[in-house]
């Protein structure tokens, strides 16, 4: 059921932001007087339908192929490859007859409604749910860094200050991507002293490797034993709800990290915790688990929060800069892959890794919040110069303005079909790659 529900969530998502985009291409098109034949969600590849229907003589369906979705404009070189209509005189409602702007327009109109789409999801989140933080200065113990983090030199304890220079306001900046894109520096105060503590280019590589948390986190203190699983070494051990666990083998945990720390290193050994109960200080014998846990659940208490209310106007401006944000945010990281500093298979993902981003459970604010995020990578993506893609021909009617003079049919064709065998390369690569993380891995 849990697959399920992550499967209809991304189908929901991705069914939007196809519709909408093509909806772009579509209007653009009818505006400037040019037929549009066929409206698609997903394609009907070999002809197959799951469904459709014809209004004013353009065909509207849904096909059973859910790998995007399509327009299918008379008179362009497209997916569709329809070169017996290419080799008739141009007619005046084809898009090979119109102005090179008009085109142009046309071609952008898919990337357009996604841009607007995502500015417009993200202004009604910040209007509705406004904007909750960690107020940086606020935290009561500093950070506590994962393995990634004690790799560049963070120690618990510490509290980064500054990123590139500018002070940190909320704790989330650390974690954001003027960080984790790397080749940044963190200005960091430890034991009264400021240091300076590179993050390197690959950071991201890392991050992927171990997971966000393995970065920096808040630092909490070591809180009662909430719940205990009946099966796990705490609870054959002894411990019970509302312990505190204050030493293992001796050294005494303060912290959570501490005590995670602590763990780790007795990996499928025994240890013995330091338990107060009440009043009384008790010795239990207990076999960590082989991944450094004891099967129980101890709850996150003592990170400040805030929240930051907007109005209708406010939150405009907020939301689009989260769009763009997350817009220039994946296109450092496509620059980041293009100059070998992340790699590909770290970089991507595809619709496996996406369903699990949406859950096993229905949240609509962090739904809509990835499907903007969707909305403005499918904006970022359609726009790369890779023909068979919106930027790719926007790229080659660009160079006919400049020319005065159309590229021609020939060289479309073989170019569409160049970009095609692209996609189809880039397709295998994601799943596979989507595969090999999130199954056989």
């Amino acid at each position: 059921m849990d697959g399920l529900i992550m499967a209809a969530q991304l189908l929901l998502g991705l069914s939007i932001l196809v519709i909408l985009h093509e909806l772009g291409h579509f209007l653009a098109a009818r505006a400037f007087g040019i037929k549009v034949e066929k409206f698609y969600l997903f394609f009907d590849a070999w002809g197959f339908k799951l469904f459709h229907f014809n209004y004013k003589g353009c065909e509207y369906g849904i096909g059973w192929l859910p790998l995007g979705g399509y327009v299918k404009i008379a008179g362009m070189i497209d997916e569709s490859m329809d070169t017996e209509q290419m080799s008739g005189p141009p007619k005046e409602w084809e898009f090979r007859s119109k102005p090179a702007w008009q085109r142009l327009i046309v071609m952008l109109g898919g990337v357009t409604v996604n841009i607007v789409l995502g500015i417009f999801i993200f202004w009604m989140l910040t209007l509705k749910y406004g904007e909750t933080y960690i107020p940086n200065a606020q935290l009561p113990y500093g950070i506590a860094p994962g393995t990634v983090g004690q790799s560049i030199g963070l120690e618990a304890g510490d509290r980064i200050v500054a990123v590139n220079g500018k002070q940190v306001e909320r704790f989330e900046e650390l974690t954001s991507s003027k960080v984790l894109l790397g080749n940044s520096e963190l200005s960091v105060l430890r034991n009264g002293e400021e240091r300076k503590i590179a993050v390197p280019g690959n950071i991201l590589d890392q991050v992927a490797d171990e997971g966000i948390a393995q970065f920096v986190q808040p630092r909490i203190h070591l809180e009662k034993v909430k719940e205990l699983d009946p099966q796990g070494p705490a609870k054959k051990a002894g411990v019970q709800p509302g312990d505190l666990i204050v030493s293992v083998n001796t050294r005494k945990v303060n912290y959570f990290d501490e005590f995670q720390s602590e763990l780790k290193q007795y990996k499928s050994k025994t240890v013995e915790l330091g338990i107060l109960r009440q009043a009384d200080t008790l010795k239990l014998n207990a076999l960590v688990n082989t991944d450094g846990t004891l099967g129980l659940v101890i709850p996150i208490t003592g990170i400040p929060t805030e929240t930051k209310s907007y109005n209708l106007i406010q939150s405009l401006p907020v939301g689009a800069a989260k769009a763009w944000g997350s817009f220039a945010d994946n296109a450092k990281g496509i620059g980041k892959v293009v100059t070998g500093q992340v790699k590909a298979n770290k970089a991507f993902t595809g619709p496996i890794g996406i369903a699990t981003m949406f859950g096993s459970t229905v949240n609509w604010a962090k739904f809509w919040s990835l499907v903007g995020l969707l909305s403005m990578a499918l904006a970022l993506m359609n726009l790369l110069p890779i023909p068979a893609l919106d930027g790719g021909h926007a790229v080659f009617l660009l160079i006919e303005i400049a020319k005065g003079k159309p590229l021609s049919d020939k060289f479309m064709e073989k170019a569409q079909m160049v970009g095609f065998f692209i996609l189809i390369a880039l397709m295998v690569f994601v799943f596979g790659n989507d595969i090999f993380k999130h199954i056989i891995k």
